[in-house]
């Protein structure tokens, strides 16, 4: 899942969600010298990743895109997830999506000492761009995969991904709705161990 998701999972911790946040930055054991709520937020997004990645539903969805897409469709499935999420946010949280955003940026803007870098960079990106409300325009959805591309090490195709994701996108938000529920669900439980 992408950053969308992985706040929303949070359950409405602001630790867990900039923790959330903070897994897709960090490698490895988190610091210790990290507050607790926040090394937990680390721990429960690769909790949400994991669970992802062996969903029947997801591996399914894999099997969806052909060569070359098929070897970036984890990409391409979290980025999508997280649109199909931001479209119908309001069946998943009580705050309106723009809300649930703002506050967001806040919560990481709070922590932002805790931060590497990187993260601080983007999370100026993200205040700048609307981020992740935005994912609910599919044209963003193409930025932010052009920008994922970039960062790869290897040339790859992510950049022109976008049709390919709305050629496939009432099979994705079927999907996405089978799949998303049992990970509520599971994030729910692990939250509450």
């Amino acid at each position: 899942m992408n950053f969308l998701a992985h706040a929303l999972l949070a359950g409405g911790d602001a630790d867990l969600e900039v923790g959330g946040i903070l897994g897709d930055f960090v490698h490895g054991q988190p610091d210790p010298a990290l507050p607790e709520g926040l090394r937990r937020g680390i721990v429960l997004h690769r909790a949400v990743d994991s669970f992802t990645d062996h969903h029947a539903r997801v591996l399914a969805a894999h099997a969806l895109f052909d060569p070359p897409w098929r070897r970036y469709a984890g990409i391409l499935l979290d980025v999508w997830f997280d649109h199909c999420l931001a479209c119908d946010f309001g069946r998943w949280s009580d705050l309106p999506l723009n809300r649930f955003s703002a506050r967001l940026r806040q919560h990481l803007d709070e922590r932002s000492a805790w931060l590497p870098p990187r993260l601080r960079r983007f999370a100026a990106y993200m205040q700048v761009h609307d981020l992740p409300a935005a994912y609910a325009d599919a044209a963003m959805i193409g930025e932010v995969l052009a920008g994922l591309g970039q960062r790869l090490s290897r040339t790859n195709p992510l950049a022109r991904a976008l049709p390919v994701l709305q050629a496939r996108d009432a099979v994705l938000r079927q999907c996405f709705a089978d799949f998303f529920p049992d990970l509520v669900d599971f994030a729910q439980g692990w939250r509450e161990r």
